[in-house]
């Protein structure tokens, strides 16, 4: 015989039940014993009709053309439903940065500061 949840008994109405967790999604056990942290401040995106590459490296001069060549360090090559899951992370994860610590302004000119004590003509 076939329980359903109409057939549990109930629970004692001075027994205390832990709260349920709200309902998520599958578990995904990951480890990151073989992970390898490195720096980047370049990222360039090529791709071809099935997939993205994305290089990630080390811009050393940061001038607007590099006198030196720009040192790629990882590449990483997704489809193109990876690709728009990781936009998807990746704005939702810039929008809490915003949301704390203010707009992120990409425009390096827009950014600068004079220097105190200049003076400007």
């Amino acid at each position: 015989m076939t329980k359903t949840i109409a057939d549990k008994p109930e629970a004692p109405a001075d027994e205390q039940t832990p709260p349920t967790p709200p309902a998520r999604g599958p578990g995904i056990d990951v480890t990151d014993d073989k992970c390898i942290a490195t720096y980047a401040n370049f990222c360039r995106v090529t791709g071809t009709p099935e997939e993205l590459i994305v290089d990630f490296g080390l811009n050393k001069n940061m001038n607007p053309q590099p006198s030196e060549p720009i040192d790629i360090a990882q590449r990483i090559i997704v489809n193109f439903y990876t690709a728009k899951r990781l936009l998807g992370a990746l704005h939702m994860a810039v929008q809490r940065h915003e949301s704390a610590f203010g707009v992120l302004e990409t425009d390096v000119q827009k950014r600068v500061v004079p220097q105190a004590g200049s003076r400007q003509a």
